[in-house]
């Protein structure tokens, strides 16, 4: 383990990690909020999905620092008694959940598909890129809530486990046709290039080629945009739990806490909303910025 790491910190990309302030704060800054939400259950003073140690005669709670507040909650508590800190750890796990198993199944997907239109073009490639013109052609949010809708309306009581599988395929639905387009492209130059006809000549199987050959040499811009990606991912749920049609209200998201304390924004209970909508800010902005060294650092131009 120590090795590889040494090794990747002597590569190119390494070297471009270590030499790039924001890089590394944005890393931190993740790995922070990645860490807190993985081992909420260690980590959060309180359980804030506990009804039995709910007390409601502490909510509406400012955080500790002001005059009203409590050392016991440290960033105040919602109209429910919740711990705002604990709240924004558990949430921040859902979303965090969400928005990677969306983008995992989005790149499959997209991968899969893009693959077999550059490789073998004709009819397959037509084919799938008119069905990527048509979703593109749609909002992906109006298409995400226009599915998440569908699915809460065709199954009203059922388990949270499905409602959490309507979300995610709901969000992957529109994601996976810009990792469709942008594989697609690259393995239109792979197949090509010298190697593969190489390969063909010498009488390796189609299967083997794309999976052998050309796959891991159009994976680095599907690695630079799954990350930017992840943190879309999070917004969108985010947005789709803002306006309801989200993850369950009994699991709440941190756009379901956004929502919630939107209500009180304006009757001076301001901590309700603002610091979910700060962990989320937090979350996608270091995200991105990830997202954007990993771009300039896979782009041999700009080495």
């Amino acid at each position: 383990m120590k090795r590889t790491l040494a090794r990747w910190l002597d590569s190119d990309v390494g070297y471009s990690f270590r030499t790039s302030p924001v890089a590394i704060a944005a890393a931190v800054i993740a790995l922070v909020c990645v860490f807190c939400s993985v081992f909420a259950g260690w980590v959060s003073p309180h359980n804030p999905f506990d009804l039995a140690t709910l007390e409601l005669g502490d909510a509406r709670l400012p955080p500790a620092w002001s005059a009203d507040g409590s050392t016991k909650y440290i960033l105040g508590t919602d109209d429910q008694g919740r711990d705002i800190l604990s709240a924004v750890i558990y949430g921040a796990r859902i979303s965090l959940i969400v928005g990677v198993v969306s983008v995992v199944l989005s790149v499959v997907v997209g991968v899969v598909l893009g693959l077999l239109a550059g490789f073998f073009g004709g009819w397959l490639d037509s084919f799938l890129m008119r069905v990527c013109d048509v979703m593109l052609s749609f909002p992906p949010i109006l298409v995400a809530l226009l599915i998440a809708g569908v699915g809460r309306a065709l199954f009203p009581g059922a388990h949270e486990s499905l409602a959490f599988g309507v979300l995610i395929i709901s969000i992957s639905l529109t994601g996976w046709v810009q990792y469709a387009r942008t594989v697609r492209g690259s393995t239109l130059v792979e197949r090509n290039k010298e190697y593969v006809q190489a390969a063909r000549v010498t009488g390796v199987a189609p299967l083997r080629i794309m999976l052998r050959h050309v796959l891991p040499n159009v994976m680095g811009p599907v690695m630079v945009l799954a990350t930017i990606q992840v943190a879309t991912a999070i917004i969108t749920e985010a947005t789709l739990s803002f306006l309801g049609v989200g993850v369950p209200p009994t699991s709440p998201s941190l756009g379901t806490l956004i929502s919630i304390g939107n209500q009180y924004l304006f009757s001076g209970e301001w901590w309700i909303t603002v610091f979910p909508g700060l962990m989320l800010v937090l979350i996608a902005l270091s995200v991105n910025l990830l997202g954007d060294w990993l771009r300039d650092a896979l782009n041999p131009r700009l080495r």
